[in-house]
């Protein structure tokens, strides 16, 4: 396969079977390879849809700088895309996040900001700051910055309902009896609902929430209430997005990291395959939907990243211990 540039190589992500947790489950689970994206992430395929969207509307001009807050995989997702498109980034991390996607940053070369970790409705946190940020590079030169807002931008979820969603159904050949992830933005859950619901009204789908979110009280009782906390980086929110706004949600599922955890261990002890926190979580929702939905079906979730860009911390003994969380005996 021959591609023009970087963002020819974004998607078509292999469909994996997760051979344990089939077995365990009685059901064909199955993950979507989305750290063999060129940035290690699914974030490359939020960041390529809101690039793509902005310079088609204008909103991003030749040469201008693209301003975001994330959590760290949609920085480097839209850095390596600015990289090749003849862009600069602004990036605002909350600066409790690993410090292997801080120094991954730092490496492609965006322009970092790193800010205290704070509740959404505080105007210091790293939304807002990146809101702002681009409004006063506007100021000083009119139309020079887009804050590319992966949270409320809507290209992010039909990306995933053009993209992700689509693969998905082709991969399984149609017969996908139900799709799983977390939230970070809302845009996979929502755009790839969407797509596999057009296709059949009748797949499930599920929320796999880390504690310290509010989103599986949300779609449980209707109140925005949250408890707990999660080491698991990029997922888990206490706010309603545009691009989660109006999914339905079949069977909402809260997961604990000592409850996850052990399944990526396990994953990368007995099938080779080292991936990160939000990974861990989205095993665990498919392993419920099983149980819930019984034997004998067919389960998509979401392999987000590499482990690698959190091994200060989940494959860290120190760092698991003084968190209460399991340790794997080999580690």
């Amino acid at each position: 396969m021959r591609v023009p540039d970087l963002a020819g190589l974004i998607g078509n992500t292999p469909l994996l079977k997760l051979r344990k947790l089939s077995e365990q489950a009685g059901c064909e689970i199955y993950g979507k390879c989305e750290f063999m994206n060129p940035g290690g992430s699914i974030k490359d395929r939020t960041a390529l849809g809101i690039v793509r969207s902005a310079i088609a509307s204008g909103a991003l001009q030749p040469g201008g700088t693209i301003v975001e807050g994330t959590a760290g995989n949609t920085g480097i997702g839209l850095t390596i895309l600015a990289n090749s498109m003849g862009f600069g980034t602004r990036i605002v991390m909350p600066m409790n996040q690993s410090r292997e996607k801080i120094e991954q940053l730092e490496l492609l070369g965006a322009q970092l900001e790193l800010v205290q970790s704070t509740s959404y409705d505080d105007p210091n946190h790293y939304i807002h700051r990146a809101k702002a940020i681009a409004g006063k590079l506007n100021e000083e030169n009119p139309g020079s910055a887009f804050c590319a807002g992966q949270f409320d931008n809507t290209a992010n979820r039909d990306m995933h309902y053009q993209s992700t969603g689509q693969e998905i159904w082709d991969q399984t050949d149609g017969e996908v009896d139900a799709f799983v992830c977390s939230v970070g933005t809302g845009g996979t859950l929502a755009g790839v609902s969407r797509a596999l619901r057009e296709k059949n009204p009748k797949v499930k789908i599920g929320l796999a929430d880390p504690e310290g979110s509010a989103l599986f009280n949300y779609f449980s009782s209707g109140d925005l209430l949250f408890e707990g906390s999660s080491i698991a980086e990029g997922i888990g929110i206490s706010h309603i997005t545009e691009n989660l706004a109006g999914t339905e949600i079949d069977i909402p599922m809260q997961i604990t990291d000592a409850e996850a955890l052990p399944l990526i261990y396990d994953l990368l002890r007995f099938e080779g395959i080292c991936l990160g926190g939000s990974s861990a979580i989205n095993m665990a929702g498919a392993l419920r939907m099983a149980e819930e939905m019984g034997p004998g079906h067919t389960i998509v979730t979401i392999l987000c990243d590499y482990g690698t860009r959190y091994q200060s911390k989940i494959y860290n003994p120190v760092f698991l211990k003084s968190k209460g969380l399991p340790v794997p005996d080999w580690l």
